[in-house]
């Protein structure tokens, strides 16, 4: 007979795998929405140039429908780019890689951005830090996932401090900025499947993120008051411990 350990650890097991099974047949259902849904964007794409150059104000009406529904397609597009990073989240390539270095070239793609929001990028890029082991495709997708979250927090533009330095641990890495901040009930669901503040967000970045750094054997936790701005902070280990199949998931 098992203890109440064993039962314990059997259900968790079971109810991962149910888990993974769910978000695998959702998955290819978000694979098979793409294609049809591509062939609605290009056929919209074609109407609005038929309506574009019309003086009619019959068409300039159809027109206006057309940018509709093509910004509908753009949402679902971006809903459904999200859902397919979320469910391979746990799916995690690792190898040794420099935290510092992988962060600077992060924010080097994205500072054309920040500069046309108004951010500052403020880093502090601690040297010689321990080697951490990184699916570095997945890793710089939540990050910059996490740079455009600040940003979106900044809507008339801030500040962005962006460190790294060693822990006990391993290392750890810091994203500060001055926004409009969360207030308890956001803090306690932001990194919730499908939780958003944001009118069209899809409720999948920041859990996205959360499932990667906890695939990588890391933390993430979150630190925020409204009107102070909000604190980011990953937490790796130098040896990371690449997760049994399913730990990722819950």
């Amino acid at each position: 007979m098992l203890g109440p350990s064993q039962q314990n650890d059997d259900l968790n097991r079971r109810l991962a795998d149910q888990y993974q099974e769910i978000t695998r047949l959702v998955g290819g259902l978000a694979h098979e929405l793409k294609n049809p849904l591509s062939t609605i964007r290009m056929n919209m794409e074609l109407l609005a140039e038929d309506f574009c150059d019309s003086e009619s104000a019959r068409d300039r009406r159809a027109l206006k429908k057309v940018e509709l529904v093509q910004q509908e397609c753009r949402r679902l597009q971006d809903l459904l780019d999200n859902f397919l990073r979320f469910s391979k989240a746990h799916r995690l390539d690792l190898k040794p890689y420099d935290i510092s270095v992988q962060v600077r070239e992060a924010l080097d793609f994205y500072r054309p951005q920040a500069r046309e929001a108004r951010v500052e990028i403020v880093d502090y890029l601690g040297t010689n830090l321990p080697t951490v082991m990184l699916d570095r495709e997945a890793f710089r997708g939540a990050l910059l996932n996490l740079l455009l979250n600040a940003e979106q927090a900044m809507p008339d533009g801030g500040q962005l401090v962006v460190r790294t330095y060693g822990t006990a641990e391993g290392v750890a890495l810091d994203l500060i900025d001055n926004g409009c901040g969360m207030d308890e009930q956001a803090r306690a669901k932001v990194f919730e499947v499908f939780y958003t503040t944001k009118r069209g967000g899809s409720g999948l970045g920041l859990s996205t993120a959360r499932r990667i750094v906890e695939g990588h054997g890391g933390r993430i936790s979150l630190q925020s008051a409204p009107g102070r701005g909000t604190k980011i902070t990953i937490a790796l280990p130098v040896l990371a411990r690449l997760p049994a199949d399913g730990d990722a998931a819950k």
